[in-house]
C-alpha cells in the first residue's frame, strides 16, 4: 500500500497545540512533508515560539500518530526556526487576534 500525503496530513490534524487549541497543520507549523521510498516520513516543522513549553509533547504526538499509518517504518521530525512562525490571517481570526 502506498503512503499518501493526505494520510500524513490527517494524522497531523489530530495533534492539537494545548495553548492555542488548534492543530499543528491548521496553525501552519508544518513546513515540509516527505514520504521516502523506504516508507519513512520526514517532517520539517516549527513551534509558535522557540521557547514552546509543549514542543517535545507535540513532537511525540506527531511521531506517534504518523506511526499509526499502515506501512510507515519511521518518522523523523526536524525542528527549525527559520522562517519564524507567522500565523495566517485565517489563523489570526480563529485565535481572535486579527
Amino acid at each position: 500500500m502506498t503512503i499518501t500525503r493526505e494520510q500524513v496530513i490527517e494524522k497531523l490534524k489530530q495533534v492539537v497545540d494545548p495553548e492555542l487549541r488548534l492543530d499543528v497543520w491548521t496553525l501552519g507549523l508544518i513546513y515540509d512533508i516527505q514520504i521516502n521510498k523506504d516508507d519513512t516520513i520526514f517532517i520539517k516543522m516549527t513551534f509558535t515560539t522557540p521557547f514552546c513549553p509543549y514542543g517535545q509533547m507535540l513532537i511525540d504526538q506527531i511521531k506517534e500518530n504518523i506511526m499509526k499509518i499502515p506501512d510507515v517504518k519511521d518518522a523523523d521530525i526536524e525542528i527549525v526556526f527559520e522562517p519564524l512562525w507567522q500565523p495566517s490571517e485565517e489563523v489570526k481570526l480563529m485565535l481572535g487576534i486579527a
